[in-house]
């Protein structure tokens, strides 16, 4: 009992070792805050990812794709049926877009991905991040005629981000159709105006009559080839009307659509949001270009209609993906065997069941083709495919984490330093204690306790300071952001608007674990010291 009563007392008394308690409430919610950003920017990142990849990606070697693909699938199926929940062919290929803004040509690089819009939402979580609400339901390479998302998808409706989607769609298309027309027209007048002050000009300097200047132009013009380009372009205006008619849909990434990107704060709410300027919206036209299958590749290239956009939030997709119908990338890109009717696809993403270990699928598939196949192609999780990426994330919070445990070493040490103290500063204290009967265990148990009381009290407080900085991280962020006279944690570098944070019991317990640990080891030198003590000579002190 005396043990307790002295391991209270020097806890309530000895104010030195406040700053142990201190260092260590610092380092537990300093490890419990970094861990929990880090771990939900690795949580928002792996749902995305996995979101467009799905749980196995099948995918063969070469250029030309895998021959057959609905045949694959009800193979896959006849080796790991019972484990699978959907299934879908893909065709991946770089290509390029090119269009129109304010009459200058924008190309850029993109990935094309031709999807089945039937069965690409059984397999990944795409649909969720398109704009149009409709699409986000099923998605259609079908234009729209409005309603599509002036907020961003991930800003939970603060800032008006993207006004000119409120007219996107076929009320767009119309309008901006009917102004390029209009706009066509003039110019072709002012060309008309141009060319008869021109030709006066010319007649005035041959010394002309009008009647006899016309006589001889109408002569000239009869000798004259007609203008092949000139009638394909009349004959494609009256076949299609694009008022009326929309080219073969297709899906853009965001970061392929915008203009700029400007990070908005406000220094008096500390509200903070983006700001999006568009080249491309649902409505406008695009022309892609990408390479053939087969032997002799050539460019292929046909003309396009956005009809939605694509925004997941990640730099690498929203930047490079471009979403088409893929019996029409099949069609144009040579993939569908014009004797047999055999369609090729690149890729097949595969959906597993609820509680089916995506590890033991693949090596399921893997196993139920022979030897020469597999060299031909590959089975991978989703996140054998990120592996380089999702390794160097958890690489870095273990590194961090390596870092914000010296601060325990420190307050370690400050332990240490302090019982040291009190070990030197009662030493008559410890002789009264064992000239009474203490032995050197109950001397020793002492000071373990009071550490261990350091360590609890310490990795208890510094829990429920963590756990209060997570609740309040959006108000602690806008309140440094004010301070500051910036935006501390800026959308268009980190990818999000809202700052991610996911708390794991399981972390929270082995940080405050190692905070005890730590106090409890640091005092155990100063106890074996007091433990060891004659009570002679520590009375003669």
């Amino acid at each position: 009992m005396y043990k307790l009563l002295l391991c209270l007392r020097y806890l309530r008394t000895r104010y030195i070792a406040f700053a142990s308690i201190i260092s260590l409430t610092l380092g537990v919610g300093a490890m419990i805050v970094v861990n929990a950003i880090m771990l939900g920017f690795a949580s928002e990142m792996e749902a995305r990812i996995h979101g467009m990849l799905s749980d196995i990606v099948f995918e063969v070697h070469n250029h030309d794709g895998i021959p057959d693909p609905e045949g694959h699938m009800r193979r896959i199926r006849e080796i790991a049926g019972d484990k699978i929940a959907g299934m879908t062919p893909t065709v991946v290929t770089i290509g390029m877009i090119r269009f129109m803004y304010h009459d200058q040509e924008v190309a850029q690089q993109v990935n094309l991905i031709g999807i089945d819009a039937r069965t690409q939402g059984d397999v990944s979580d795409m649909a969720k991040y398109l704009q149009h609400p409709e699409n986000r339901k099923a998605i259609s390479f079908l234009l729209k005629e409005n309603g599509y998302d002036l907020y961003s998808s991930q800003s939970n409706n603060r800032p008006l981000v993207r006004p000119e989607l409120a007219d996107a769609g076929w009320g767009y298309r119309r309008t901006a159709f009917a102004e390029r027309e209009r706009i066509r027209k003039l110019r072709e007048e002012y060309k008309r105006q141009n060319e008869a002050t021109r030709r006066d000009e010319q007649r005035k300097m041959q010394g002309l009559s009008p009647e006899e200047f016309a006589v001889e132009t109408a002569a000239a013009e009869e000798n004259l080839d007609e203008d092949p380009w000139n009638d394909a372009e009349t004959d494609r205006r009256d076949a299609f009307d694009p008022a009326k008619e929309q080219h073969t849909g297709i899906i853009v990434g965001i970061g392929l659509a915008l203009r700029s990107r400007e990070n908005t704060f406000d220094e008096k709410t500390g509200e903070s949001g983006v700001e999006d300027s568009l080249l491309l919206r649902p409505g406008d036209d695009a022309v892609l270009m990408f390479p053939t299958a087969g032997k002799n590749v050539k460019a292929a290239q046909d003309v396009f209609t956005v009809v939605d956009l694509f925004e997941s939030r990640m730099s690498d997709q929203d930047g490079k993906y471009v979403f088409v119908p893929i019996e029409k990338l099949q069609q144009l890109r040579g993939m569908i065997d014009p004797e047999t009717g055999v369609k090729f696809a690149t890729q097949i993403l595969i959906k597993a069941k609820p509680g089916v270990k995506i590890e033991e699928l693949r090596d399921t598939i893997r196993g139920g083709f022979h030897d020469s196949m597999r060299l031909f192609y590959s089975v991978r999780t989703w996140k054998d495919c990120q592996e380089t990426l999702l390794g160097a994330l958890f690489t870095e919070l273990a590194m961090i984490n390596v870092l914000l445990f010296l601060i325990f070493a420190v307050a370690g040490f400050g332990i240490l330093a302090i019982f040291f103290m009190i070990v030197i500063e009662k030493t008559k204290d410890i002789g009264i204690l064992k000239s009474l009967g203490a032995g050197g265990l109950g001397i020793m148990q002492i000071f373990l306790m009071y550490s261990l009381s350091l360590g609890i009290v310490g990795a208890g407080a510094g829990v429920g300071f963590g756990l209060l900085f997570v609740a309040h991280i959006k108000e602690i962020a806008k309140f440094l952001s004010l301070i500051m006279g910036h935006d501390v944690f800026d959308p268009t570098i980190y990818s999000f608007t809202d700052i991610p944070a996911v708390v794991r019991p399981e972390t929270v317990c082995w940080i405050v674990a190692g905070a005890i640990v730590i106090a409890v080891c640091s005092g155990i030198l100063p106890a074996l010291r007091a433990a060891r003590m004659k009570p002679v000579e520590s009375l003669r002190s």
